[in-house]
């Protein structure tokens, strides 16, 4: 067995549920009674060394006698499925085409109604598109990047993203995300994901992108080479999360200074904003478009459908303006004239442009449901 005393005990620790710390292991740790002494003298300091709230330990390492969220699955059989690789993260399913990830929703993801944001949401999604690459040995040294995009010195870059949300879930809540691949066209790939409820099972979310490769260099956009088209074909997946007659694909109208009705300027990327690809993340983008979205419509209404078309890379130099228009549309969910006073629901378009030359970066269109019609838990 070809494991580090380290990695050794801890997988031997985790199987038994003595916990473990990440401390350096005890030298000359053996099989047999030595494993299990090892890990009862870590567990032994734990018991001193970690904090308390309420009998339970802040830090996450499992307590004897406190059940978890795996415990509480509805309906799950988890003996019969396949482990995780480690504790919360991913794990291959449906033959292998399907990458499953779990996450708990923390503190610094919720926003002022407790619940998680739309930020949130494409952080995991993006997290969880990462991880499928990192887990299926096709990872270059590229962010997301294949053997041969690196090679090449490819990487990936989103063009359109279409997120559809049912349920806003809130601190604490363990979500469930699926995502794979597929061809789109020529020279695209899409990616899907479902979000489901972990306790419940019940999808929150559904959300499709489309892919394109761009020389890391010359930053301009390129055929997928026939050896990376080899590298992922087999991982393609004829799925779609959201089906062709639900999705989003009308033409997202430019915004000018004329038919905005609010316009929010000044805004700077920060270094901490800019990825591994030497760009602002486009997830970065959705803050700022929703800058000069009115304090009123962010407190009183959820964004419930959002599609980014992303049109030019930004980088930190950059100086931003955020456009939004709004119109109302008629909810599905309203049941009488009296009832859908003052309650209509929103439709939103935004553009982000740069500053100096007013050239695009991000169109827009976001979907808003007055909050009554949308109840969160």
């Amino acid at each position: 067995m070809a494991l580090t005393q380290n990695a050794a005990l801890r997988l031997y620790c985790v199987e038994r549920n003595y916990g473990y710390t990440g401390l350096r292991p005890i030298r000359r740790v053996r099989f047999g009674g030595g494993w299990k002494r090892a890990c009862m003298k870590m567990k032994a300091n734990m018991e001193t060394n970690v904090e308390m709230v309420n009998g339970k330990k802040v830090n996450g390492i499992h307590v004897d006698g406190i059940s978890t969220f795996l415990d509480k699955r509805k309906g799950g059989d988890l003996l019969n499925e396949e482990p995780n690789h480690e504790y919360m993260l991913g794990r291959f399913v449906e033959d292998r085409f399907v990458y499953r990830q779990s996450f708990v929703i923390r503190s610094y993801e919720i926003g002022p109604d407790k619940t998680a944001t739309m930020e949130t949401l494409m952080n995991l999604l993006q997290e969880t598109a990462l991880n499928h690459v990192a887990s299926s040995g096709l990872a270059g040294n590229g962010f997301g990047a294949t053997r041969e995009m690196s090679i090449r010195k490819l990487i990936w870059v989103v063009t359109r993203i279409h997120v559809q949300v049912e349920k806003y879930s809130s601190w604490g809540d363990v979500v469930e995300i699926d995502t794979w691949v597929d061809a789109a066209g020529k020279n695209g790939m899409r990616r899907d994901w479902i979000i489901r409820d972990y306790k419940t099972q019940d999808i929150i979310t559904r959300a499709t992108s489309t892919w394109v490769i761009m020389n890391r260099e010359t930053r301009r956009l390129c055929k997928i080479p026939d050896e990376v088209k080899k590298e992922v074909q087999p991982f393609y997946l004829n799925k779609a999360a959201i089906a062709a007659e639900n999705t989003d694909s009308e033409k997202i109208e430019k915004l000018t200074d004329e038919t905005a009705e609010r316009i929010r300027t000044g805004l700077a990327p920060r270094w901490s904003d800019m990825d591994a690809n030497q760009h602002v993340n486009n997830v970065k983008y959705i803050g700022w478009l929703l800058e000069s979205v009115p304090i009123n419509v962010l407190e009183d209404y959820n964004m419930t459908r959002m599609t980014l078309e992303y049109r030019r890379e930004c980088r930190q130099s950059n100086v931003l303006e955020s456009l939004t228009s709004m119109k109302t549309i008629t909810s599905e969910e309203e049941d009488d004239a009296e009832n859908s006073i003052g309650t209509e629901d929103l439709e939103c378009t935004h553009l982000l442009r740069m500053e100096a030359d007013q050239a695009e970066i991000v169109r827009a269109r976001s979907v808003w449901q007055f909050k009554q019609h949308n109840q969160i838990i």
